[in-house]
């Protein structure tokens, strides 16, 4: 499956006018980073009172803002040790929150006990997230650069936020089951293949 980072060049000529703006008004990239993560609070508590379609939308409205910021940081020299850690942190925040929505959507009073297993689905589902950020930041530590896989962030975010802002709980919530049952297998696969790869690079070093 190619990977989403193939289209980074063409996404950054369409935004990178919003990214000088950003620049001319002197918005720091870690205020970009804090408003984003605002926005996925958001997207998870949409997801709480089942408001799916706009839980979607900030989804992708803060998988935007993580674009921008590292965008806004390289180009105005902005860019520092700190920022980076606080954006990776922030990250793995954000995915946590939206999925503790998402558990609650499916465990509220009053829903059928069949959704009950979703709330493991979506358990395996953040610790695959977790673990393909983790198994790259400690290649990374490692001097190793460990981007293989074919459930990385920006695909999680497409796949999680569009999903659910085009078809929120339609035909009585199938799609986005299907969305948390893919999610939490290629997450899990992807760490795999993670470990596979830095133990192809890595054996004997």
């Amino acid at each position: 499956m190619p990977s989403l980072q193939s289209l980074r060049g063409p996404v950054y000529r369409i935004i990178d006018p919003v990214t000088r703006a950003l620049i001319r008004w002197r918005i720091h990239p870690n205020a970009i980073t804090t408003a984003g993560f605002a926005v996925t609070l958001l997207a998870g508590y949409l997801y709480h009172l089942d408001h799916v379609r706009w839980a979607g939308f900030c989804v992708l409205m803060g998988g935007l803002s993580d674009i921008f910021d590292g965008r806004v940081a390289r180009e105005s020299g902005l860019a520092s040790k700190f920022g980076a850690f606080y954006d990776a942190t922030l990250d793995r925040l954000s995915e946590i929150v939206v999925f503790i929505g998402l558990i609650s959507l499916y465990n509220q009073y009053g829903r059928e006990l069949a959704d009950a297993w979703m709330i493991y689905v979506i358990a395996v589902a953040i610790g695959g997230s977790l673990m393909v950020s983790y198994t790259r930041a400690k290649a990374e530590a490692l001097g190793l650069d460990c981007s293989v896989g074919f459930m990385q962030r920006a695909e999680r975010l497409v796949l999680l936020g569009g999903g659910s802002l085009f078809f929120g709980l339609m035909w009585n919530g199938l799609v986005l089951k299907v969305i948390l049952v893919t999610l939490a297998v290629t997450t899990v696969l992807t760490t795999i293949q993670r470990i596979v790869w830095v133990y192809q690079h890595a054996a004997g070093v």
